[in-house]
């Protein structure tokens, strides 16, 4: 074979490959044995190994390739990956409809109605038609680049459909789903047991879990499958329906249980409908998603918080089960809460096994009377956290147990106070063992200090050999105190004292919401950082200063002024000092003050979200939407409607470095 022949029979094996991979991932069909197929991809293997040269990334052979990562690098996002509202009933979901009326009151409203798969959210770009990057969710902001275990997914194109009117040769990103039938989620579970080995707890565990795996062969061995639902560059869609239609001829997979509804009404009857079937589909799902059909009030609908406005899940009723309660204990919080834990015999609610569930407080225990010993109906609230919803009291026998709070921590015999008005109770001894515990964990979580490698089993050993007593003392450590630890070596001592040494300085912001102050959020961390601009000026600010900042009420306040009020407190910020740790400062400005930006398309110098903060520390706005009030349209690469639509407006538009030099001058 010459090698022009090869490279020609390399080209048709491949499109011949890629068509029956797009009929029996994509379309549900076969035309070909698998046996036949496996043949032609081993014929394609052969002749790429042979030919080195005419190996290209879209070829089938590529979907599992390479040796296993040594971990996952960090991925931006250019436009947050959004959590969605939920709702619960029909009184919630007309509430939602109720207040984006109020929004968009000339405006009739339609929607597109999708199933809420329990899936794994990824977002895939493309470039130059080939996928170029897969990444997961992250915190929304930020996630981890898994490419190379998304390639091994066949529903997911390596190279993306020619489409008339579109070019593909740009940059295209999409978003969609991850998940494990639950046929493959019962064979891996066969396997396990062939082997010995526990069972997996649900098809969504497992299939985030092999997304995760640095080697890309196990996530092939999972035979994991996609849909995509979101378009996010500007192909000219219009609506929701469009994206889904674009998507398609793309080449990605889509859900064939979508519809159009031309009022709530539709949307209801949709949801009715999957209520009484969602058991015969082949995956899991959770709930539907009802989203404004058009891309056009989405963007004027905006966002509250860190949801749209335009859409919300609908959660199916939560799967229940009866138990018995074996014992009640108490589980300690970072503020010093004590919470009751009912101890349950374990038991499978929507999909994974429960032993534990919370009872929040001694009120709610006795308000619901439930006693250890009790058969008790659980449930997951929202198909997630393990509630009791009551007892099943005329099973009782007559031998159940009341429960009574503890008047002395079980932890570390501090004195148990309940103040007046709350319903929570605590223990007072501030230097109680849980409560260290619960805050190191706290400081190292990802909104925080986001330490990564420092687990609870980690912080447990170093608090249990005494080498460390709060935060402070993880930036004191060295390699030579971690080796002798239980699974530690040399490397892996290294590689934690590494990332602990990396993570010294934080935001001001993150650096607040650490310490674990009482009713401080990362949101009400994020008001203080931007209203007092230090953390001297937070210290030493009076109660009323304090609620001078928009969204801390008298209760906030008031926990703020008394934390910093404490000396034992006051001691350990100065020992992150010595330490080294702080945070990084922003002082704002207000070069740009009156000034109201919006960007559109994507920034190659920083993320958008870097460019709004840039924006809002020199004193102007940043806004999601164009409006006769808009200063200033940055229109980086692909811009979006926003570009058209600052144009109509007469919105003066600056391109990248435009902007750049507007914040030097």
């Amino acid at each position: 074979m010459t090698k022009t022949e090869a490279k020609e029979r390399i080209e048709k094996l491949k499109d011949l490959v890629n068509y029956h991979r797009y009929l029996y991932h994509v379309l549900d069909r076969q035309e070909i044995s698998d046996a036949a197929l496996d043949s032609l991809k081993h014929e394609l293997s052969k002749l790429e190994s042979e030919y080195p040269e005419y190996l290209t990334p879209d070829s089938p052979t590529q979907r599992v390739a390479g040796k296993p990562l040594s971990g996952f690098k960090k991925v931006r996002h250019g436009s947050p990956m959004l959590s969605l509202q939920d709702a619960f009933a029909e009184e919630e979901m007309k509430a939602w409809e109720g207040r984006i009326t109020k929004l968009v009151p000339s405006e009739k409203l339609d929607y597109f109605a999708e199933l809420k798969i329990d899936g794994f959210a990824i977002s895939l770009v493309y470039e130059d038609g080939f996928l170029a990057e897969g990444s997961t969710r992250g915190d929304g902001y930020i996630g981890e680049d898994v490419t190379q275990n998304l390639k091994t997914i066949e529903s997911i194109p390596l190279k993306l459909n020619n489409v008339s009117g579109i070019n593909t040769k740009q940059r295209i990103e999409v978003r969609g789903e991850v998940f494990m039938s639950e046929q493959e989620f019962e064979r891996v579970n066969k396997e396990q047991t062939l082997k010995n080995l526990p069972f997996y707890a649900n098809p969504r565990n497992l299939a985030a879990g092999s997304i995760r795996q640095l080697d890309p062969k196990i996530a092939a061995s999972r035979r994991l499958d996609s849909y995509f639902y979101n378009l996010v560059t500007d192909l000219g869609q219009k609506t929701h329906e469009d994206e889904h239609k674009i998507l398609a001829d793309l080449g990605f997979k889509t859900s064939p249980h979508v519809k159009y509804c031309p009022d709530l009404l539709c949307v209801l009857d949709y949801y009715d409908y999957w209520t009484t079937r969602k058991g015969k589909l082949p995956f899991e799902v959770d709930g539907m998603v009802a989203i404004v059909n058009s891309l056009e009030l989405e963007r004027r609908l905006g966002m509250v918080g860190k949801a749209p406005r335009w859409a919300v899940a609908y959660k199916f009723p939560a799967e229940q089960a009866t138990t018995g309660v074996l014992d009640i204990q108490i589980g300690i919080g970072r503020t010093g809460a004590l919470t009751p834990v009912a101890i349950l015999e374990p038991v499978l609610v929507a999909g994974s096994t429960v032993s534990r569930a919370t009872l929040h407080n001694e009120d709610e225990i006795k308000r619901k009377d439930i006693r250890i010993g009790d058969t008790v109906i659980i449930q997951k609230a929202g198909d997630v956290i393990p509630e009791v919803v009551e007892s099943l009291k005329n099973l009782r026998t007559g031998k159940e147990k009341y429960f009574k709070m503890p008047k002395e921590c079980p932890i570390c015999g501090g004195k148990v106070i309940r103040p007046e008005g709350e319903a929570v109770a605590r223990c007072a001894n501030t230097a109680c063992f849980a409560i260290r515990r619960e805050q190191i964990i706290h400081f190292v979580s990802r909104d925080a200090f986001d330490i990564q490698g420092l687990g609870e089993k980690i912080i447990d050993q170093l608090l249990a050999r005494d080498l460390i007593t709060d935060s402070a003392d993880l930036f004191k450590l060295k390699a030579g105190d971690l080796q002798p630890l239980e699974r530690f070596a040399e490397k892996s001592a290294s590689n934690i004292i590494e990332s602990i040494e990396s993570h010294k300085k934080v935001t001001l912001a993150k650096f607040i919401f650490a310490l674990g102050i009482r009713y401080v959020g990362i949101q009400t961390a994020a008001l203080l950082a931007d209203y007092f601009g230090n953390l001297e000026k937070i210290k030493d600010a009076s109660i009323e200063e304090l609620e001078n900042v928009e969204g801390v009420g008298k209760k906030v306040a008031a926990s703020i002024y008394n934390w910093f009020g404490d000396p034992n407190n006051l001691r350990y910020i100065k020992e992150l000092k010595d330490a080294g740790v702080g945070y990084e400062l922003h002082e704002k400005s207000y070069e740009l003050e009156g000034m109201t930006f919006v960007i559109t398309g994507s920034l190659s110098s920083m993320a958008r979200e870097e460019a709004e903060e840039i924006i809002r520390n020199m004193g102007g706005k940043a806004s999601s939407s164009v409006s006769k009030n808009t200063s200033y349209v940055v229109a980086g690469e692909n811009p979006g409607s926003k570009h058209k639509k600052a144009i109509d407006l007469g919105i003066k538009i600056i391109n990248e470095n435009e902007f750049l030099k507007l914040l030097e001058d």
